[in-house]
């Protein structure tokens, strides 16, 4: 059998905890995708691991990890992919959570994504901020004022800010007023902003410099008395309210991918796939903090309550 004939080498450019030396819980998902097809690190596989944070390491990793020439390259998130597909033309690159693919440049399309790159999209387009100011509507009826926090240094913000963003508000006839973080300090500055501005909510965008630094977010949140709605399931834990793909799912499902590319398949053949699976999490003890009630109807539809 092929799979079995020798090592096969994975490069693999990770988020991380944000020390720069951990995969994060949602990442080491891949582990079980991989094993699911038969490949196993120090088997049949050798895994490099390199992390796009703290975001100064960027550049060192992406060179690093092609050095190794690795059979197949995965990579989380936007700016990463960015970095490693400038890198190399060669290799094939899977990756994983991504927003939108075709509207950053990355793929052709959806279905023939072309070149040497593919993977996991977790944006279906139009309804990304629409569909949580539904939910934020649903717990605070009359709200009209919603704050987005945004990283500017992320691609896909850029794109949201510039497009989908101003065509909700106008649809919604609400105010959706940006403030923008880069680094941990600049958080604080951003909910301060965003309180003064009198926001009756906020959306977190997803992001890697939010995921990294989730405590923080989630605190700052709480202090400014502002209910949030997040992206992934790093922010329960004191979190409002998470709707978002189930990342881990995707992380898994991009085992099947190398387990393709390992058997011959091109990067090119493999469409993109989009999530199948959303996580809705309501944190009950955040929602008493901040004196709310949180109506049936959003707890009927929650996968998971968290008191």
């Amino acid at each position: 059998m092929r799979a079995q004939s020798r090592r096969y080498r994975l490069g693999f450019l990770a988020v991380g905890d944000g020390s720069g030396r951990t995969l994060n819980q949602t990442e080491l998902a891949l582990f079980d995708g991989l094993r699911n097809h038969g490949w196993i690190d120090g088997r049949n596989l050798i895994i490099d691991y390199r992390f796009s944070q703290p975001p100064d390491r960027l550049p060192a990793s992406v060179a690093d990890l092609v050095a190794l020439s690795p059979d197949v390259l995965i990579v989380a998130a936007p700016q990463a992919t960015k970095a490693l597909k400038s890198a190399t033309a060669t290799i094939p690159i899977v990756f994983v959570a991504v927003a939108d693919p075709v509207g950053l440049g990355l793929v052709q399309s959806l279905a023939r994504p072309g070149g040497n790159i593919t993977g996991l999209a977790t944006y279906v387009p139009g309804d990304f901020v629409a569909k949580r100011i539904e939910i934020l509507r649903e717990l605070v009826p009359g709200a009209s004022q919603f704050a987005i926090l945004a990283n500017p240094g992320n691609p896909m913000h850029r794109l949201l800010l510039a497009d989908e963003v101003p065509s909700t508000a106008r649809n919604l006839g609400v105010a959706l007023p940006i403030v923008q973080a880069t680094t941990a300090e600049e958080l604080d500055v951003a909910f301060a902003s965003a309180a003064a501005q009198r926001a009756d909510e906020i959306i977190v965008f997803g992001d890697t410099l939010t995921v990294v630094e989730a405590p923080r977010v989630v605190a700052l949140a709480a202090k400014h008395h502002l209910p949030a709605v997040h992206f992934s399931r790093q922010f329960a834990n004191g979190g409002l309210i998470v709707y978002g793909p189930d990342f881990a799912d995707l992380f898994r499902r991009a085992g099947g991918y190398v387990d393709k590319i390992l058997k011959g398949a091109k990067p090119s053949d493999l469409p993109v796939e989009q999530p199948t699976k959303f996580e809705f999490v309501i944190n009950m003890k955040t929602a008493r903090a901040l004196g709310l009630s949180v109506p049936t109807s959003l707890l009927l539809r929650a996968d998971e309550v968290i008191e």
